[in-house]
């Protein structure tokens, strides 16, 4: 069966919903198995939508016309890991896809610059811009293509031009200087509008599409914004009112152009939104949240910022003009499913239809077509019509203060079927770390360990993002320090509590998060009786030598800032101070980790042994920052499962 045929096979099943019958609880079958498609647009006349459809390691683009349900076309980029990345309808017939490849599956596709585009009747296929455009050849001189080592990324679909858009290229150097381009998105022709003063930077057009701001940040991490009024304009540099370090970069203009909208790192406290004037240059804060950063930005269905998307506790979301035509929408689709999250995830040209993604921390996410003159919402898609959100668990929001007073956030899930008291508790720590987070919603691994009988305890520590920027500011250099110290005050906390039972507790995480559980277990060898890292780092004097991120000279910088010089980081590396620990170990790598090379966890398996530390090790060589292949996440949910069970109780898996 070919590529195409595969991707019409699955959106065709995801349109039928044909339920599975549901399981006492998921298995790990259930939570392994890969979503029906990932991202779903509507066209802008609403006759097609289209979505992205996971394939083993690719992700292929399949579109769907409304009216019968029909796959009309489909793309699958070549390279046995390709992914279709991003998607945007140019017009109603023609759709502009950006390419990306992902050697691991915790990792943010690494985009490879190459932007391809389609009809809708699978016409006129191919790539337009990037590193992969090929020659026409010797014989001739036309060349509509140009041939450029190049990375080109969209920055404006241009609304109201059905031919082109703008997009910036960069060359393939470490922390290049950025070129803006209008595209022919047909022929592939390409014409430069304007360059970047800043190195590594982000265009930003008004509702006319015309460049009117650029951000970037240089090799030594300073960032920086320019402003210009029109095309003909000089940048010009403007000065952020947030302070020494705090960014501000542009999300948008008003509907009239008038207005610029700023994203506004303040030195205490969450993010803002800032309207600012460049005619008068007075500002006005239209947003501020009294503890969370702004999650994302609510648009209209022109692309004007409206609103913002809060992930506080549970999300909410908040409007800078609550009578706003989107602030209504969105408060009757809040109303129509409450508790849930509800996105307007695309909508019509003229914003009369809207898909709508509605979802919560028991449910992957349901699709619907909401009709804006009649206010009725019709079901359209489901990602995972197996899972049933009656056998999930219940995940919800905690808090307490740390040793120092500070107060840390967090969720946790009960045992499906039971409750939270003197309970096997699982701590799981995100990865990251600094400026990410965890957040209410459906999470996998959330849901198979809860179906296993345990409850699961997720810290958002200092370092992580959504509290301002002097929340992340308080983890640097707190690698093994009050970042460890935080999640080891949230597990005492889970036991006065009453929620676990102090002898049945431990760690686990991926990444960063590997780390953290096994610098966990060796600074407190007597609170936790196992832990479990997956495709970790350990020996971090390493990670200035080995691995991906210091090989740029803005990587290095952040290692240096961040992490901390390489001399002082060995007394914070869990490998040279393993004969501390006690407990069980499990670990698993993937022999292509480019992020978390496989020797970090070949140096701590060894340094277990040799302190006499029981350890169970698994490796994957064609494996990368996370498993992609069924069967490798099988055996190693299975192997994963069995580890806990036998060190803290808990359901073995089936």
């Amino acid at each position: 069966m070919t590529v195409v045929r595969i991707a019409a096979c699955l959106i065709a099943a995801c349109v039928a919903c044909a339920a599975a019958p549901a399981a006492a609880q998921h298995s790990v079958e259930d939570l392994i198995r890969k979503e029906s498609f990932l991202e779903i647009k509507i066209s802008p006349t609403g006759e097609y939508l289209a979505a992205t459809v996971p394939l083993d390691r690719k992700t292929v683009l399949a579109i769907l016309r409304r009216a019968d349900n029909k796959i009309v076309a489909s793309l699958a980029l070549p390279g046995d890991r390709s992914q279709v990345a991003d998607f945007w309808w140019v017009n109603d017939e023609r759709v502009l896809i950006s390419a990306a490849q992902k050697i691991g599956a915790l990792e943010m596709p690494s985009l490879t610059g190459d932007l391809y585009a389609i009809n809708v009747d699978g016409s006129r296929g191919g790539i337009l811009v990037g590193q992969s455009v090929q020659s026409a050849g010797p014989g001739t001189r036309i060349q509509p293509k140009k041939v450029e080592a190049v990375a080109a990324f969209l920055v404006d679909d241009l609304d109201d031009d059905d031919k082109a858009v703008l997009i910036s290229t960069r060359p393939f150097s470490n922390d290049p200087y950025t070129r803006a381009e209008r595209l022919d998105v047909y022929t592939g022709r390409r014409l430069t509008l304007a360059q970047a003063p800043v190195r590594n930077a982000e265009f930003v057009t008004d509702n006319a599409g015309n460049i009117r701001f650029v951000y970037g940040q240089d090799i030594d991490l300073s960032r920086r914004t320019y402003y210009r009024a029109s095309d003909k304009s000089e940048w010009k540099a403007l000065e952020s009112r947030a302070g020494a370090g705090r960014a501000e970069y542009p999300i948008g203009f008003s509907a009239d152009d008038k207005i610029a909208y700023l994203y506004v790192e303040q030195p205490q406290g969450p993010s803002s939104i800032v309207a600012w004037d460049p005619a008068t240059d007075a500002r006005t804060e239209v947003f501020r949240d009294d503890d969370r950063d702004p999650a994302e930005i609510v648009h209209d269905h022109r692309g004007v910022p409206v609103g913002v998307y809060l992930m506080d506790g549970t999300p909410r979301t908040a409007f800078f003009d609550e009578g706003s035509t989107t602030a209504q929408l969105y408060r009757k689709l809040e109303a129509a499913f409450p508790g849930q999250s509800v996105v307007v995830t695309s909508t019509t040209k003229d914003g009369k239809i809207a898909l709508v993604s509605v979802s919560s921390d028991k449910n992957p996410g349901d699709f619907y077509l909401f009709d804006v003159t009649t206010n009725k919402a019709a079901y359209a898609l489901t990602a995972r019509d197996w899972i049933d959100p009656e056998k999930s668990a219940s995940v919800g929001p905690i808090e307490f203060k740390a040793r120092d007073g500070l107060t840390i956030h967090g969720y946790l899930a009960s045992p499906v079927g039971a409750q939270a008291k003197n309970a096997p508790l699982v701590v799981m720590i995100h990865g990251g770390p600094f400026g990410i987070f965890d957040a209410w919603a459906f999470d996998e691994e959330t849901q198979m360990l809860a179906a296993h009988g345990y409850a699961v305890l997720r810290v958002n520590f200092r370092g992580s993002g959504n509290r301002g920027a002097a929340f992340k500011e308080a983890g640097r250099r707190e690698w093994g320090g009050k970042m460890q110290d935080d999640i080891t005050d949230a597990t005492r906390w889970a036991i006065d509590q009453g929620i676990a039972d102090p002898k049945r507790i431990c760690l686990y995480g991926a990444s960063y998060g590997a780390y953290a559980a096994l610098m966990g277990v060796a600074k407190e060898p007597d609170l936790y009786r196992c832990a479990a890292g997956y495709v970790g780092v350990y020996d971090l004097p390493t990670m200035h030598t080995m691995g991906d991120i210091q090989e740029a000279g803005s990587g290095e910088s952040y290692l240096n800032e961040w992490l901390g010089p390489r001399d002082g980081l060995a007394a914070v590396s869990p490998n040279r101070i393993a004969d501390r620990i006690k407990a069980p170990v499990f670990l698993a790598a993937g022999g292509e980790d480019e992020r978390a090379p496989a020797k970090h966890t070949e140096l701590m398996e060894k340094a277990l042994r040799q302190a006499n530390v029981p350890v169970e090790a698994l490796y994957y060589p064609t494996e990368g920052h996370g498993f992609y292949k069924i069967e490798n996440r099988r055996e190693y949910y299975k192997k994963l499962l069995t580890f806990f069970a036998k060190h803290i109780g808990g359901r073995a898996p089936q």
